[in-house]
């Protein structure tokens, strides 16, 4: 009769077989053991009895590398006071404090999850995920733009006027002003290239007060001047494209999750006079991920300032931005033929045959240059043809907007919603701010040109059909009204009903 035993039991016999004198040899073969395993199976029941020889846990009873409480709460704390810093910013502050042994990254994050401080089912980027490029030195490209929301107590709120240095993520900028208009802003550039030097390029968006590439009029901003007489090359972002000037757009995220989160100022100077302490600790003691861990003027500080250039137009020097333009240079619109030149003062001067049809902005300079620029962007500088005993002023007023040359009778149109108007089956660009209004179209060689009161708006090559003009003369005031057939009818009927009566 067989009888199953248990491990227990099996082990407890084992153990008073050789505790009664038989070999450990013959009772480790006799129950399919080592030797090594009947001695443990001793131990274990000299030291808790019967209980002993019960299966225990893997799990060690002590752990020498298990994190202090003390680290734990410090890392609880950190997190709590600085919301935004991660597990690499939290061991970097516990590295400065000479926390031992350091815990690592992955050991921080565990510990902020356990204490629900990070939601651990949020997607976390790899790092081939990023997407970074920076200058290869410092004051190679500043990056400039302006962010809102520093609110005062009054209700009303002020503009950041901030620049980062490309290479170091170094803070060049930061000015507060209570209108992002020409002048603050300039002035905060003119402000920065005194204390840190002259940058060679400065990249922005398309704002106003940066360039007048999508302004009313083409040609040259308060801004773009000041990057041409220190010599600074202005790069310019594709529109809606703000990943491009990445660098102080997170720089913004900084400011606002470390120093405007719930925070109002009295006034504009107590707000500048916190941030200034602000700056001079996220420049010289903050780390920064993305340069390493070190604090951006360890980087800033490989650079040579260079002195400034002087300044021509200085914000508090001028009145305007159009009388110091008149005392510098004088600038007007011309028209770019099929040739790619246009025509100043009876002369001839090549602008690229690239711009055929489109309006540039012509300066002549006190130096002898014929500078052209097409929406605020310097194309070409050429030498003055025309000879200095003629008086350009007269001939500049007298042609400082080309009018559209007539051929055959106009053909009105109303520009619709989008900006543009109908020809020949054909949409021609008038500009979205001509919305609603009524233009003239005109046929002039193998161009379409469109004005208003006589001033010449647009200028476009034909791209329609040109067997369907007929059609668009045919209709010059625009396609008539549609009528309804049923209209038609009722009215004959009428007509008939009044004679029979007659």
């Amino acid at each position: 009769m067989l009888i199953e035993l248990g491990v227990m039991q099996q082990r407890h016999e084992a153990v008073l077989e050789v505790l009664g004198g038989t070999c450990v040899t013959e009772v480790a073969r006799r129950h399919g053991v080592t030797r090594q395993t009947v001695y443990r199976w001793l131990r274990r029941y000299a030291r808790g009895g019967i209980g002993g020889l019960a299966d225990d846990s893997s799990r060690p009873a002590t752990c020498p590398h298990q994190m202090a409480a003390q680290v734990e709460a410090r890392i609880v704390e950190l997190r709590r006071a600085h919301p935004g810093w991660g597990p690499r910013t939290i061991a970097h502050y516990l590295g400065r404090e000479q926390v031992a042994p350091l815990p690592s990254r992955s050991s921080i994050y565990r510990c902020l999850v356990r204490h629900r401080l990070i939601d651990p089912q949020r997607r976390r980027k790899r790092r081939e995920d990023y997407r970074r490029w920076e200058r290869l030195r410092p004051m190679e490209l500043w990056q400039m733009d302006v962010m809102g929301g520093v609110k005062l107590e009054g209700g009303d709120e002020l503009k950041l006027v901030s620049g980062l240095d490309d290479h170091s993520r170094y803070c060049v900028s930061a000015k507060l002003v209570e209108r992002a208009t020409a002048r603050p802003v300039c002035a905060a550039l003119i402000e920065a290239m005194q204390r840190h030097g002259v940058p060679e390029q400065i990249l922005t968006d398309n704002g106003k007060v940066f360039t007048g590439r999508f302004g009313p009029a083409a040609g040259e901003v308060l801004f773009d001047r000041i990057c041409r007489e220190n010599g600074i090359r202005h790069l310019l972002t594709a529109p809606r494209s703000p990943t491009t000037t990445g660098k102080v757009e997170r720089f913004h995220k900084t400011v606002r999750s470390e120093f405007l989160r719930g925070r109002a100022f009295a006034s504009l100077a107590e707000a500048q006079e916190a941030l200034d302490e602000w700056v001079a600790s996220y420049n010289e003691d903050r780390p920064h991920q993305g340069i390493g861990m070190v604090p951006p003027a360890r980087r800033f500080a490989l650079a040579a300032p260079e002195p400034l250039l002087p300044v021509v137009l200085a914000p508090e020097r001028a009145e305007s931005l159009e009388a110091a333009a008149a005392a510098h240079r004088r600038c007007v619109s011309r028209l770019v033929g099929r040739s790619g030149k246009i025509s100043l003062c009876g002369f001839p001067y090549y602008a690229g045959s690239y711009l055929a049809g489109e309006t540039v902005s012509v300066a002549v300079t006190e130096g002898g240059l014929v500078e052209i620029s097409h929406r605020g962007v310097l194309i070409a500088a050429r030498a003055r043809r025309h000879p200095p005993s003629a008086d350009p002023v007269r001939e500049l007023r007298s042609r400082a907007r080309p009018r559209p040359q007539s051929a055959g009778r106009p053909v009105l149109r109303k520009v619709d919603p989008t900006g543009y108007v109908s020809f020949a089956g054909t949409g021609y660009f008038v500009g979205s701010r001509r919305r609603g209004e009524q233009v003239e179209v005109h046929l002039v060689g193998e161009s379409v040109q469109i004005s208003r009161a006589g001033e010449l708006i647009r200028t476009h090559a034909i791209k329609h059909d040109r067997s369907k003009e007929h059609g668009a003369f045919a209709t010059p005031g625009g396609r008539p009204r549609r009528r309804n057939a049923a209209d038609d009818s009722g009215t004959e009927g009428r007509n008939a009903a009044g004679g029979a009566n007659a």
